[in-house]
């Protein structure tokens, strides 16, 4: 079976909402192995729903829709699936009463127009939704299944989750899709392609796509087989040839990010790191402490924007700034080792540099970062040229100094 998601509303359309409901519809209709060959985002407009909704009937089996089923004149999604469909609405009593006592155990009188989110289309089934007013439906016609979910992410998952998969797993039997993500940092997604060319071309099932992220990239590898253990055994092999290839570069799998990779090492060296930053404004910080369970393995830092800061907190001279300048290798060496004197942290990791768009000359353009660090008594510079505008800069720099850690903490176990 095939699936398309469409979420209805013009805030999606404006970017004042990112969709993150149908990252997650599409990933969790891989575990029952139905593919999503389409997504879409419709206004909050009569016609053009209409449209859409015969355009995905005549080519999805299952149409998962979600948002538009609040309580106000633009909050359109029933009466478009019902007209759609050929079907009446009427206010359910079960489903009335249930808003009302919503609203009375929070002390409030429910408004006229929330009794519109007690409609319910003729047939339909109910999705229950405790956790919010506005109830989804379910409707079977012309062998075309349709979802009726709620925009709200914090509704709309618990509701999937809980009143969807259990149609889903009727409608489809055993057949599922399961993939795993390898992750990869200091090799380029070109570079890394190449490496793994033929495994690529002779791919039939499981399948392996490369993507490319901010300062890393990644392979994901998809199963598809009668049952979860079937398709973890079919990509076992796949996956130990790629890691025979790629080993060296692999920090993580499926949602690990980099600096949880960084704080595994960490743990298992029972070490802290500790950082200086001046251009990622503490970005490298946030990465860090983003983990539950973080303190175990950072200690923390400092942002030196200033070059009085810098001075005061991580003793970089004077004459360093003077004759260098706060962007230098001599400034990111003295950071490094500063912060060490001042934490006694394991690593200590400095980042200084230009993230533009002002302050860049023929001598020192923006994009030029250095990153310093401290390890083992040593203190080792890295420089960096970096492209993109101020944010990707300081993205790139920061995941390039978690980089610089990792591959300095796995070298250190060799």
């Amino acid at each position: 079976m095939n699936a398309e998601i469409l979420a209805v509303g013009t805030e999606l359309l404006l970017g004042q909402i990112v969709n993150t409901n149908a990252q997650f519809l599409a990933s969790q209709l891989a575990l029952y192995g139905i593919d999503v060959h389409y997504q879409g985002v419709v206004g909050d407009n009569p016609k053009r729903i209409l449209e859409m909704l015969d355009i995905a009937a005549k080519r999805s089996d299952i149409i998962l829709l979600t948002g538009g089923l609040g309580p106000t004149v633009d909050d359109l999604t029933r009466d478009m699936v019902a007209e759609h469909v050929g079907r009446q609405l009427a206010v359910d009593p079960a489903l009335l009463q249930e808003l009302q006592s919503f609203f009375q155990s929070r002390g409030r009188v429910m408004p006229p127009n929330n009794k519109k989110q007690a409609l319910r289309i003729e047939g339909a089934d109910v999705l229950p939704n405790p956790r919010g007013t506005a109830p989804g439906q379910y409707v079977h016609t012309n062998q075309t299944h349709y979802f009726l979910l709620p925009g709200p992410p914090t509704e709309m998952r618990p509701m999937f989750l809980e009143s969807v998969v259990p149609f889903l797993q009727r409608l489809q039997g055993e057949e599922t899709i399961y993939s795993k993500v390898l992750r990869m940092v200091g090799i380029g997604e070109s570079a890394m392609e190449e490496q793994v060319r033929d495994i690529l071309q002779a791919q039939t099932n499981p399948t392996i796509a490369p993507y490319a992220s901010e300062g890393e990239c990644s392979l994901r590898i998809t199963a598809k087989a009668a049952s979860m253990e079937a398709a973890k055994s079919l990509i076992e092999p796949c996956e130990q040839q790629l890691r025979e290839r790629l080993g060296a570069y692999m920090y993580g799998m499926d949602d690990d990010t980099l600096a949880i990779a960084v704080g595994q090492l960490l743990m298992e060296k029972q070490q802290q790191m500790a950082v200086a930053e001046s251009c990622t404004g503490g970005l490298l910080g946030m990465m860090m402490t983003e983990a539950p369970g973080s303190s175990r393995y950072f200690s923390g830092g400092c942002i030196t924007y200033s070059n009085d800061l810098k001075r005061q907190l991580l003793s970089v001279s004077e004459d360093t700034l003077r004759i260098h300048g706060a962007v230098s290798p001599e400034c990111a060496r003295e950071m490094a080792s500063g912060l060490h004197a001042r934490t006694n942290a394991d690593v200590c990791v400095s980042i200084t540099g230009i993230a533009g768009p002002e302050g860049g000359s023929a001598e020192k353009p923006i994009g030029l970062v250095y990153i310093g660090l401290f390890y083992n008594g040593i203190t080792n510079v890295r420089q960096l040229q970096l492209r993109g505008d101020r944010n990707q800069i300081r993205i790139r720099s920061a995941k390039q100094a978690l980089e610089f850690v990792w591959h300095t903490l796995r070298s250190a176990e060799k």
